[in-house]
């Protein structure tokens, strides 16, 4: 049977080192990270994430700031409140909560952050510097999936990973760190040809489609460590909803030599990985050295 990665147990660990971080920020420095969250409409899971954001956000001492706007919200208000949040002081990262409603152009909406506070990561320019090397803010979600691996596997270098999935949330930018981890790389996506082949060859294996179980078990090369992106919603034969991943768990955990849950494994790293990128942007628009800090 397969090691189960905790990712409740990394994030925790994470959030406390960044806890102390911060409060060595406020007592030498005398700055407190502020997180700015907007969010959009009335839907049920945006609303979970952002107040799990803020509540996570200030017991570590961070300054927290919600805008919760109606759905109906034009986007010209919802730029204006942008360029307010990137001139105050107080806010170090900034986080539109997606999706946004179809009146909202998301693209435009990215672009308006400030490329210092862009603590998603989402901005091409950011999503450039992490392709080429450099000193970008990095997706939370490619950033947790990282952590995880190498809490657990130590050094990745010459491992054959496989990334399932070639969005620029996830995919693409989780394949690049791997790379910086000197992994041998494949990307595979819906016009892949044998994809069960391409998995059966991967060390570690990345599954980030939003397509619930199509990563079956005896897919896997044994010993695979798979980190489990997905989040779907499934109905159960007794008519309730649960959350499954893109791995079928029940049968991967019999192959794999690690693998993360669902729920309890890379989401809250995610959040906790927000907060890092927050404290990480407080100290590069201070010129403060940014502490290297894992789960």
């Amino acid at each position: 049977m397969a090691d189960i990665i905790d990712g409740k147990r990394c994030a925790a660990n994470l959030r406390a080192a960044i806890a102390q971080q911060v409060a060595r920020l406020q007592e030498e420095h005398d700055i407190t990270p502020g997180l700015a969250v907007i969010l959009v409409g009335e839907d049920p899971a945006s609303q979970i994430y952002v107040r799990n954001k803020a509540r996570q956000a200030q017991e570590l001492g961070m300054a927290s700031f919600e805008h919760r706007l109606p759905v109906h919200t034009p986007q010209q208000q919802v730029l204006d409140l942008l360029r307010r949040l990137n001139n105050d002081s107080a806010v170090h990262g900034i986080l539109v909560q997606l999706p946004l409603p179809k009146q909202i152009n998301s693209t435009a909406v990215i672009d308006a952050i400030s490329l210092t506070k862009d603590v998603d990561g989402f901005k091409p320019v950011n999503m450039g510097l992490l392709l080429s090397g450099g000193e970008g803010i990095v997706p939370c979600t490619p950033l947790g999936c990282l952590m995880l691996l190498k809490n657990h596997l130590g050094d990745l270098s010459g491992l054959r990973a496989l990334v399932v999935g070639r969005s620029n949330i996830v995919g693409k930018p989780v394949a690049a760190l791997l790379l910086r981890e000197n992994c041998t790389v494949t990307i595979a996506h819906s016009h892949t040809r044998a994809l069960a082949e391409e998995c059966k060859r991967a060390d570690i294996l990345i599954a980030a489609v939003g397509s619930p179980h199509m990563i079956k078990g005896h897919w896997l090369k044994p010993g695979a460590s798979v980190i489990d992106v997905g989040i779907n919603r499934m109905t159960t034969d007794n008519g309730k909803m649960r959350l499954v991943g893109d791995v079928d768990f029940a049968e991967a955990v019999k192959v794999a030599g690690a693998i993360t849950p669902v729920p309890g494994g890379v989401g809250p790293m995610t959040i906790a990985c927000l907060l890092l990128n927050t404290l990480t942007a407080a100290c590069r628009q201070q010129g403060i050295p940014t502490p290297a800090l894992s789960g």
